[in-house]
């Protein structure tokens, strides 16, 4: 099963593979075509209602490889606003061709006629709410008709992740999905064939820029609604958790902190004016200051735990202390991953581990990456928490599904790069579950250091990698 969102996305992943979404579009209608043939004869009337997205695209094409059948289109609106390029250029070419179309303006003239078989191609699976007009009324046409009924990838009006409809929605008979099922699917009293249009698999498998999809800004937003980050760190370094929490800000929070020990607070502050820093007495975090972090890591949405925090005996026992204790969501980097599989915590936590790292937290490692995979995914189950394993491929994984991450260069071996990482992977995991937060924040971390790279080339630092996280998080290549 794939939900909406990430059907979104692996759409946008297969065109930067090079599978452009017009082909994947000629395979969708071709698929709805071939069903069309099974579920009625050479000669029948079919009635496609097309919006005017990519789903009403879908449709169109399905017009072309219909020659054998009464084949009637009615456009939802004005071909000027088709919203897609692929989607226009295929109503243009039915237009050419002199099919028979119609555009429907006002839906008091809605007319579907009395075909014996209906293509609803109003509403794809990015589409919720209840259905507007004309939508509204060529629903209640489509169902008050005693035609078949064949909807494109999800009936209009029906939610694909949930099933539920807000209104009014096409009653379906059969549903023609692509790539994968939707989980509302389920839901329904209808047959549903899954086509297989020629996405990859590697549009899943590998980051890219889809999957930057997930990140969006409400007009409305208020201060805080982007999330408030805590990092937990320094004491023998101050740059670390410096990078950390302006990562943080560059990948969207709203607000970054650091907790960190008296003596190093004033160096921290002055790495940026945008820090809110938090001291705490000594020169290193100890078991005796974790009741105060954890008041405070309450109010906050992410702790990124680790960075630049050492390896003495007393942090790490804080490290264990804390993360025992604690019941929200961080990230955990550095020398503390070393106590992570220790503890039985309630904590929802992404491990952000280089491969050294890792087998120090007693997970394997291979030279090849489709080996890693399994090995990543295998110690995420036993774990029972989400990893990003840092490599040349970097892979991610919660224990169920995985994702790999192709960007980045040599030049990112420099230190600091990782706790850029980690801060960037601690604001999306405000906003997005760990295992997307983890695959988001990997992707936008080496394209800002393949950004970096093409300016500085192995001369790269890790700030300049931190000032290129937002372009980082951009979806186009």
């Amino acid at each position: 099963m794939i939900t909406s969102r990430r059907m979104a996305a692996v759409d946008v992943n297969a065109e930067a593979l090079g599978v452009p979404r017009k082909q994947l579009m000629e395979s969708s209608g071709n698929a709805v075509a071939r069903v069309v043939r099974d579920l009625v004869e050479p000669g029948s009337a079919v009635a496609i209602v097309a919006g005017r997205g990519n789903n009403g695209g879908d449709a169109l094409v399905t017009a072309r490889f219909l020659n054998a059948y009464d084949v009637t289109v009615s456009l939802l609106g004005r071909p000027e606003t088709i919203s897609t390029t692929i989607a226009r250029e295929n109503w243009d070419a039915l237009v050419a061709a002199e099919a028979n179309v119609q555009t429907v303006t006002d839906s008091a003239n809605f007319d579907l006629g009395t075909p014996d078989l209906v293509i609803d191609a109003m509403l794809g699976t990015g589409v919720t709410g209840a259905l507007r007009e004309p939508e509204a009324t060529a629903a209640r046409a489509i169902n008050d008709s005693d035609a078949l009924v064949l909807s494109v990838d999800v009936p209009s009006g029906v939610d694909a992740d949930t099933g539920d409809s807000a209104g009014v929605a096409v009653d379906a008979d059969h549903v023609v999905t692509f790539h994968d099922a939707k989980p509302g699917l389920d839901a329904l009293d209808c047959d549903v064939t899954v086509a297989d249009i020629g996405i990859p698999a590697a549009a899943e498998l590998f980051t890219g820029p889809g999957d930057v999809l997930a990140l969006h800004r409400d007009s409305q937003s208020h201060k805080g609604d982007h999330g408030d980050v805590l990092v937990v760190g320094g004491g023998p370094y101050t740059g670390a958790p410096a990078l950390a929490a302006q990562a943080a800000l560059r990948a969207g929070a709203d607000l970054a902190r650091v907790a960190c020990p008296e003596h190093v607070a004033r160096e921290v502050q002055g790495y940026s004016e945008n820090l809110i820093v938090r001291e705490f007495s000594g020169d290193h975090l100890s078991p005796e200051h974790v009741s105060d972090l954890l008041d405070y890591a309450a109010d906050r949405d992410v702790v990124v735990f680790g960075p630049g925090l050492g390896d003495h005996d007393d942090s790490l026992a804080a490290v264990e202390q804390f993360l025992a204790e604690f019941a929200g969501t961080a990230v955990v980097d550095a020398d503390a991953l070393q106590v992570v599989p220790e503890i039985d915590s309630e904590a929802t936590l992404i491990c952000t581990p280089h491969q050294g790292e890792l087998q120090k937290m007693g997970g394997s490692t291979a030279s090849d990456w489709r080996e890693r995979t399994d090995l990543v995914a295998e110690f995420a189950a036993d774990l029972g928490h989400t990893l990003l394993v840092k490599g040349r491929y970097d892979v991610i994984s919660d224990g169920d599904e995985v994702r790999v991450n192709r960007t980045g260069n040599p030049g990112m071996t420099v230190g600091g790069t990782g706790d850029v990482l980690a801060g960037a992977t601690g604001a999306l995991a405000c906003v997005l579950s760990p295992l997307d937060a983890a695959a988001v924040a990997a992707y936008a971390n080496g394209r800002a250091g393949d950004f970096a790279a093409d300016e500085f080339g192995s001369g790269l630092v890790a700030t300049d990698v931190l000032k290129r996280l937002p372009a980082g998080l951009e979806g186009e290549e």
